[in-house]
């Protein structure tokens, strides 16, 4: 669950940094900082995953990026997608999380 769900906030900082890069051209600065930090924060968002507070904080990061989309558009359709990865990494994850902690109790490692 840990690894899936680091792995979606990683990509979604590379999508958000080459998102700011398309506003680049068009938007204000404050517009292009917005979009830096929430790709930051993104990727140190990755590593706190151990934590519940990196849940919580990947969560409202995920509705961010979807909001960036009243920057640039075509964000809208990548913040859903990216939505949907992160609440598969939490399903499956929690799931593949379960079958291991059971292979485990079944046969100890030596």
């Amino acid at each position: 669950m840990r690894i899936l769900s680091a792995a979606v906030l990683s990509m979604e900082s590379f999508v958000m940094g080459f998102a700011v890069l398309l506003a680049m051209g068009e938007h204000t600065g404050s517009a292009l900082s917005i979009g830096g930090v929430i790709a930051i924060l993104q990727l140190l968002c990755a590593g706190l995953m151990k934590k519940k507070i990196g849940w919580v904080i990947g969560s409202i990061l995920q509705i961010a990026m979807i909001g960036y989309g009243y920057v640039v558009t075509p964000m809208y359709f990548m913040g859903v997608l990216f939505a949907a990865l992160w609440i598969a990494a939490f399903v499956v994850g929690r799931k593949g999380e379960a079958i291991r902690a059971e292979l485990l109790r079944q046969k100890p490692l030596k």
